[in-house]
């Protein structure tokens, strides 16, 4: 559902030297299954989310999601995918109501069908107390929760979770893990990057550990673990990115 192939992308800084943001990722995520993106921050890991989401072309290797290539198919793919990060941010000054339904006819929902994806929305979600409050004015959990609906309003069969507890608070962090672990069981393909290993543990079938735009170790958390020698996958993960002490 979700495949890359010796994925690149390379840029130029200020002073015209290459940097190697990814640099021959190759992944496979297959329905009903969640796959984690792991690696400290700037090793590649949201370059290679967006260009699975076709916001950045990749400079070389090939993609796809749900079997659309992702150079040339870049509509499918978005019609494909939906896309949260804890940096997704919300227009202020309409209400959490309006986001969905703008995101809603967006995504080509009109009639009976955004209606009634958007009372399943609600429901599940939670968001009849606050869904006619602005969202300047919501908590970090409201708009997290009003991000989610928005990105599984058109009930699409993969989904791409940035880091989508960064800033929660403990009960509303469960709240979402819970909701991933049920898009799970209902068949999506669940690309999930975090910082953080007891998720990981807790929701990823399969693992990529992304240092330095290259992948340094796959497999499952139990098979990362044996790789290395640690029974804590958190040390684990620190072996696998070269940390020693202080310095990676």
């Amino acid at each position: 559902m979700v495949h890359t192939d010796n994925l690149v992308k390379h840029f130029r800084d200020a002073k015209g030297n290459t940097v190697k943001a990814v640099d021959g990722v190759s992944i496979d995520a297959k329905p009903g299954q969640i796959f984690g993106l792991l690696g400290v921050n700037g090793a590649g890991k949201r370059t290679t989310l967006r260009m699975l989401s076709t916001v950045l072309q990749p400079s070389s290797g090939t993609g796809a999601v749900a079997g659309f290539d992702i150079k040339k198919d870049s509509q499918q793919v978005r019609a494909s995918i939906g896309f949260m990060s804890a940096s997704t941010a919300l227009y202020g000054r309409l209400t959490g109501m309006e986001v969905i339904r703008y995101f809603g006819e967006l995504y080509g929902l009109s009639g009976q069908e955004l209606e009634g994806r958007i009372d399943f929305v609600t429901e599940k979600l939670k968001l009849h107390d606050f869904k006619d409050r602005l969202c300047d004015k919501l908590s970090t959990g409201q708009k997290q929760r009003v991000s989610i609906a928005r990105t599984i309003l058109h009930d699409p069969p993969v989904l791409f979770f940035d880091e989508p507890t960064a800033g929660l608070d403990v009960v509303t962090c469960q709240a979402v893990l819970e909701f991933i672990e049920e898009a799970k069981t209902l068949g999506k393909t669940i690309i999930f990057s975090t910082h953080i290993m007891s998720e990981a543990e807790r929701l990823c079938d399969q693992v990529a550990v992304i240092h330095g735009g290259v992948v340094c170790g796959s497999g499952t958390i139990e098979e990362l673990k044996a790789k290395t020698g640690h029974q804590s996958f958190e040390r684990a993960f620190l072996t696998l990115v070269g940390y020693k002490g202080g310095q990676i």
